[in-house]
């Protein structure tokens, strides 16, 4: 039996209300359970005048019902949609359309002759139509916005819907009165239209290659039970199929307030917190939850295999079943994929295969779920291996477990390393608001999650031994991901919606309530960066610190002036030296000297700069640095290592033209910038292969004679500069000069990659005028008001109106640096045969910018909100300081930005517009099949041309 340090207490506060705390909990997270069995967390965190929201559901795909799967999902969606006082403007009239609009449905799911349902659902769109003057779109978005809240979103999956907002705390009560309103009922309003962007959003995930094996995995895994008989997204033929019945009957039944809790941590105080939230959600009833079966997979008793393909690079996942999230046997699982795979890169398949690049990439993994869970290995092979050989060299490292051939340093530096992150992602406000919520989902305690880490110290090498020899044989599950077609994509028809009204300016009387009910303004902090930024020296050297305050991690960064511009060698250099010893240490030893005191190491190449950080505990800081020094001065070239990191590197590059996402970033950068950019400037396959492992490691030995800085963030300065000062050199190289890369004009060309997928993506991208800090503040509300967010112009005609597009915006994105220019850009991700109407959709409006005054004041007050509510803290205080040098800027231009905010006219954003978006011309990129590209539609956009990976790649 375990001594458990932390134990549950019950208090009563003065209000009577009774909560349960945990003895030791550093967090003093409060937990009430309100007369209708509401759960309520409430935990403090001062870093920000905000608290950080959620209410977990304790519902999702699982509890679909069979013939109307990707149900929880679509609710999901609907929440958004508003209420019978939130988001209409005549709900009588509204409802009695609503009411012939869910009987239709009915008949249109019963209907067998395609013929008639086509006639039903014309005649669904047209008395759609006639609601939509009824409906306000996006009335909840524009309420929730209107009180300077952030992250607004939700997401679904297997046991859970989980939605989410960052709120300034002075608007508590407004998001209460808000919250409890939507979660009051269900009004399925512009349904058509978001049943469309659902599918959409299937569509998208058709052309994702993870979800493609994922499900084929998860199907094998639970033959019988809903984790993988029953995706979130639902099967096509429901999702075209639905009942608005259905739907209302599932949120009747799970969205109680017995089924879901409130989630809030930040700068709150508990016992007024509790009195409002009671106020609010105390008053919804109780009600009893559905009876479900339980549903108990039988063991797996042999080897299932599956085969799925696209045209991505192969790879092979293996998966074994396991108990559920928090019982013994999901631990031990869990521990053994940090045996084989840890962020330390000492595990068995990082050393055994990563490190010696035997495959191009394996890796170990655990998911604990309500009901059940799985331990998976993902293994890649070379192009000269095959997915049964990388399978069989996976499980062998799997048998070393079996033996006991892992190091006994292993397990203690694996809790070691739980725990340390455990205490990263709780010194937030969304980290630890995130462990409650996931605790909550999964039915266990706040006692429980804090008293893991003493059961996972508990375990012996022995225990671990036991267990993967009873968990590890023939009772698995392998997807073998092969390179050819996807025979299983599903190519849909646009069913022809009519786009709906959208009444930009009305708004209901509720959303007239929220905004008229006046708050007291949270007044901005700014920060004094040379107050909060210690300064010393150290041999030349500037020294930066800022103070921890939170937990005994501490971190430190060298940070040189100089980047992938100056030295195009150093991105490799920094590669291969990972797989590098030294001649007193291997490539492992240092991975595992590294794990053992708990220190990570990280590199980052920019075109300007080179970042080397280590971080850990406070305590081995210095370890690390000297450990840091030694790889670095003293690293071993090893020509056959070199010799398998080219080929590694070469068939990475391989890879990754494979992948629709990295040939998406690759088409856009060349659509962007052309065939001369950083992207493209890639060191040739003739000339790594011809060079010597010496042209890098010199590099990295000579490297700290380099300028550089060191920028410290702990807790004890006084010791960190009595002993930097043994580990810093004396500068004695200067810095390269950069190479300067053209920013040409864009406009009038059309590049085009041929990808077989289901939809088609497309973006258009303009070079603007060159950086103006004076324009932030016009940036900032044009791009809220017009182009990114539930709410923006853009979201509502593109996805509301006309369901063109699951994903659609437009972005003005202010450069980094001064003397550059800004880029805007456009984005449609969409069926084929929906492109070009989305296309003209989205010319109109960039034609002449739609003045809507009220959503203008809503983005403006959104923006000055959140800018006074947010706080810079942690080791942002000194990393922005490197961003605003490039600018130019000394002090926190947050000030100047919000006094641009607050002076701002929507004339101000037309004379914006006019000036420095209108006038730009436009290059576009398009990705997608090109059997379904409407050549006629796209010379319009002009001059095309079909581009090779090698163009856009450089390689």
């Amino acid at each position: 039996m375990i001594d458990r340090k932390y134990k549950e207490t019950v208090h009563t506060d003065i209000g009577h209300y009774e909560y349960i705390t945990v003895t030791h909990d550093e967090n003093n997270v409060r937990i009430y359970t309100l007369k209708n069995g509401l759960k309520v967390f409430l935990a403090q965190n001062f870093d920000s005048p905000r608290i950080q929201t959620f209410i977990p559901v304790k519902t999702g795909s699982n509890n679909d019902p069979a013939d109307n799967t990707g149900l929880a999902h679509y609710l999901e969606h609907m929440m958004f949609k508003g209420t019978s006082r939130l988001g209409t403007h005549n709900w009588e009239k509204e409802k009695e359309l609503l009411d012939q609009i869910s009987t239709l449905y009915e008949e249109h799911k019963a209907e067998q002759n395609p013929e008639k349902k086509k006639d039903i659902y014309k005649k669904i769109d047209e008395i759609s139509q006639e609601a939509s003057q009824y409906a306000i779109a996006n009335e909840y978005d524009k309420a929730i916005s209107s009180l300077g809240a952030s992250g607004t979103n939700a997401h679904t999956w297997f046991d859970e819907t989980v939605y989410k907002n960052n709120i300034p705390n002075n608007e508590l009560e407004k998001w209460l009165k808000i919250e409890k309103e939507r979660f009051s009922e269900m009004v399925l309003r512009l349904f058509h239209t978001e049943l469309e962007s659902v599918y959409e959003e299937f569509n998208r995930a058709q052309d994702n290659d993870s979800r493609l094996v994922n499900y084929e995995l998860m199907d094998a895994l639970f033959p019988t039970h809903p984790n993988g008989q029953q995706t979130t997204l639902g099967k096509p033929e429901h999702l075209k199929n639905p009942s608005m019945k259905a739907i209302h009957k599932y949120f009747d039944e799970y969205y109680v307030p017995n089924n879901y809790a409130m989630v809030l941590v930040g700068d709150l105080q508990f016992d007024e917190t509790i009195q409002l939230i009671d106020a609010y959600f105390g008053t919804l009833p109780y009600k009893e939850l559905p009876k479900k079966a339980s549903i108990i997979e039988k063991p797996i008793t042999k080897i299932v295999k599956r085969t799925v393909k696209s045209p991505t690079t192969p790879r092979v996942q293996l998966a074994w079943r396991t108990d559920s999230y928090g019982s013994r046997e999901a631990m031990l699982a869990d521990i053994v994929a940090n045996i084989l795979s840890n962020r330390g890169e000492a595990g068995l398949l990082d050393l055994h295969i990563n490190q010696t690049q035997k495959m191009l990439w394996a890796q170990a993994f655990s998911v604990g779920l309500r009901q059940y869970g799985y331990f998976s290995i993902v293994a890649v092979p070379k192009e000269t291996q095959t997915l049964d050989e990388a399978r069989v060299m996976v499980l062998e490292e799997i048998e070393l477990i079996k033996k006991g051939d892992f190091p006994d340093w292993m397990l203690p530096a694996i809790i070691n390393d739980f725990k340390l992150q455990r205490m990263k992602g709780l010194e937030t406000a969304e980290g630890l608001a995130t462990s409650l919520y996931d605790s909550y989902i999964k039915g266990r305690t706040w006692e429980q999650e804090l008293n893991e880490m003493d059961e996972y110290a508990s375990f012996t090498k022995e225990d671990i031994i036991s267990f993967a020899n009873a968990f590890f044989h023939e009772n698995y599950v392998y997807v073998d991901k092969e390179k050819g077609i996807n025979d299983k994509l599903l190519r849909v028809e646009n069913p022809g919606i009519t786009p709906v009204k959208i009444n930009r300016e009305a708004q209901s009387e509720f959303l007239q309530e929220i905004l008229s009910d006046k708050t007291e303004d949270i007044q901005p902090e700014f920060i004094d960066y040379q107050k909060e930024i210690i300064t010393a020296e150290s041999k030349g050297k500037k020294l930066s610190f800022v103070v921890n305050k939170y937990n005994e991690i501490a971190q430190v960064h060298f940070i040189f002036p100089f980047g992938s511009d100056n030295d195009r060698d150093l991105g490799i250099s920094t590669q291969l030296l990972q797989y590098l010893g030294t001649h007193d240490l291997s490539p492992e030893d240092l991975k595992n000297e590294f794990f053992k005191i708990g220190i990570s190491n990280d590199f980052k190449t920019t075109n300007n700069q080179l970042l080397i950080s280590l971080s850990g505990l406070e305590e081995n800081i210095e370890k690390g640095i000297a450990l840091l020094q030694h790889w670095m001065h003293d690293v071993k070239p090893d020509q056959e290592i070199y010799n398998q990191f080219v080929n590694t590197v070469l068939e990475n590059r391989q890879a990754v033209k494979k992948d629709k996402n990295r040939i998406m970033t690759a088409l856009t950068n060349y659509t962007k910038l052309g065939p001369d950019s950083r992207f493209t400037d890639v060191i040739s396959k003739e000339e790594l292969e011809t060079t010597t492992p010496e042209r890098f490691t010199d590099r990295m030995k000579k490297l700290f004679k380099y300028p550089y800085q060191i920028f410290f963030y702990g807790k004890d300065f006084e010791s960190f500069k009595e002993y930097i000062g043994q580990y810093t050199e004396t500068e004695s190289l200067s810095v390269p000069q950069p190479k300067e890369y053209p920013e040409p004009e864009t406009g009038g060309n059309v590049y085009f990659i041929n990808y077989d997928m289901v939809q088609m993506e497309m973006s258009k991208i303009g070079k603007g005028h060159q950086v103006d800090p004076l324009n932030f503040g016009r940036i900032n509300v044009f791009n809220e008001y017009f182009g990114r967010g539930l709410s923006s112009i853009v979201f509502q005609e593109i996805r509301e109106s006309k369901s063109l597009a699951y994903s659609a915006y437009v972005s003005y994105a202010a450069n980094s640096e001064l003397n550059h220019p800004d880029y805007i850009t456009t984005y449609i991700g969409t069926q084929p045969d929906k492109l070009m109407i989305a296309v003209d959709t989205m010319n109109e409006l960039m034609s002449e910018l739609p003045e809507v005054p009220i959503q203008f004041e809503n983005a403006k007050n959104a923006a000055l909100k959140q800018i006074a509510s947010t706080r810079i803290t942690r080791n942002n205080i000194f990393f922005n300081t490197l961003k605003l040098k490039k600018l130019g800027i000394e002090h926190d231009y947050r000030k100047n930005i919000y006094e641009q905010i607050n002076k701002l006219s929507f004339e101000d954003i037309r004379e914006f517009y006019q000036n420095d978006i209108k006038p730009i011309h436009y290059n576009t990129a398009i990705i997608g099949k090109k059997e379904n590209l409407n050549m006629e539609a796209v010379d319009k956009m002009g001059i095309f041309t079909e581009v090779s990976l090698k163009d856009i790649f450089g390689h």
